[in-house]
């Protein structure tokens, strides 16, 4: 069943374009009724990040829920992890995220997750859009039994207190230099304070949110102003958080940046070290790069992938036992502590590696080398480019050349009606034919 509203991350889109006051008020209503159960004060939490949009989005969210009966917490800008964690904590029935990630302001989104802090099934956000498209005036609550609105205090502290008690008492940062691009994002305030009271001396870029500029030449999809801050100040490294800081990357001290990949060999390696590692392995989705898993099956570990989308990677590493996974882009899940992707605390753990080694970022957080990697996006107006004969025959002649020796994977955005064409291998300028004879392909058939 092909969905209207959710993507892979919940719904985003252009604010007062896709994400509408109307649409909001009625996600609002259709969520606090599928949650409704039992005759107690239900109450839901909403965070946000620092969007302009996310005032008009977040107003009218509370007209929906105070509508059928909901008690509304707002907290006002907090990482997309913390609203996962506060659900849990303060006992909401469920958790908002206002955020479209790592998009520009004029995007926005709404990221739902249930009482146990993890993002709703499949199952649930169709139920949810059922309703969207229904008619909700007979299920509003009676005057009586209206919700209340309130912000709450102090949740910033919570997260932060959280996310330090990751790491072992005794671990220190001292003597370290960090440079952070909080991306004027959710994490403008918490990432820089958690990293000064761990001891590390902070330097904080992108932490000054206007509304407008979050994501803005900054933050984990645009390094080169961390690279910059790293050699100027001479900082041991850098960390830049998305929008939301769900996730994150770092640049090691010569500037030069280290994707999720790394990281995640990185964490894997010293967990397995450690004796944590749930199961012999990670999860990680078909994005991630070969040269990984071929490092990680080296070590005696394994590499489980899913479809791209850090909820497919949570679903895998409960159904099966993991509890360390993530994505190339830095989304990165350690099970142990938190329910989605958390920025700041897989930074922190990347970090107490580094501390252990003494060694340069350089040389602790380059586990492998790479395979060459081409990924190039078809953009689309209408129809199936991907049914195409022409596309199929394409595909399967690239498949045909690879030989085993490299991976294509073609898939779908959940997000814009793009396609994206990722091949990788062995030989860097085949990988580069084969993408581009695909994308050739596509391209004639999205005509």
């Amino acid at each position: 069943m092909v969905r209207k509203f959710f993507g892979t991350d919940g719904i985003r889109g252009r604010a007062n374009g896709v994400i509408t006051p109307e649409l909001a008020l009625k996600v609002g209503q259709a969520t606090g009724i599928v949650f409704r159960n039992g005759e107690h004060r239900h109450r839901v939490l909403i965070g946000k990040d620092t969007r302009l949009s996310g005032y008009m989005i977040e107003t009218a969210l509370v007209a929906g829920f105070t509508s059928v009966g909901m008690d509304v917490l707002l907290t006002g800008p907090i990482p997309t992890p913390a609203v996962a964690m506060l659900t849990r904590s303060m006992r909401a029935d469920f958790g908002v995220m206002i955020s479209a990630s790592h998009n520009l302001y004029d995007d926005n989104g709404i990221k739902l997750f249930g009482p146990d802090g993890y993002k709703l099934s499949d199952a649930v956000e169709r139920n949810i859009e059922k309703l969207i498209e229904g008619d909700l005036s007979r299920q509003l609550a009676k005057s009586a039994a209206l919700g209340r609105a309130r912000r709450i205090d102090g949740v910033q502290d919570r997260y932060i207190e959280f996310a330090k008690r990751t790491l072992p008492r005794d671990l220190s940062l001292e003597g370290m230099r960090v440079v952070i691009d909080c991306a004027h994002g959710a994490g403008y305030k918490v990432a820089p304070d958690a990293l000064w009271e761990l001891g590390a001396e902070v330097v904080a870029i992108g932490a000054e949110p206007d509304g407008f500029n979050i994501n803005k030449e900054c933050g984990s999809t645009e390094t080169a102003a961390l690279s910059a801050k790293v050699r100027e100040v001479r900082a041991d490294l850098g960390i830049a958080l998305d929008g939301d800081a769900d996730r994150m990357v770092m640049v090691d001290e010569r500037g030069h940046v280290i994707d999720g990949d790394q990281l995640l060999a990185v964490i894997a390696e010293s967990w397995k070290d450690d004796g944590r590692l749930g199961r012999a392995g990670i999860v990680a989705t078909v994005m991630s790069n070969l040269g990984l898993e071929r490092h990680l099956v080296e070590r005696g570990l394994s590499l489980a992938r899913t479809p791209v989308g850090d909820r497919y990677v949570l679903e895998h590493m409960r159904a099966q036992g993991f509890n360390v996974g993530g994505e190339p882009s830095g989304h990165i899940i350690l099970s142990d502590y938190t329910t989605t992707g958390d920025g700041l605390v897989a930074a922190l753990q990347v970090l107490a590696v580094v501390k252990k080694q003494g060694r340069p970022v350089s040389e602790v957080c380059h586990r492998f080398e790479p395979l060459p990697q081409v990924l190039k996006n078809v953009r689309y107006k209408k129809g199936k480019p991907l049914e195409d004969a022409k596309v199929k025959s394409a595909i399967n002649s690239a498949e045909q050349r690879l030989n085993g020796h490299g991976r294509l994977v073609i898939r779908p955005s959940g997000t814009e009606p793009v396609i994206r064409v990722m091949g990788e291998g062995d030989d860097p300028m085949l990988v580069e034919e084969i993408v581009d004879g695909i994308v050739d392909a596509l391209t004639q058939a999205a005509a």
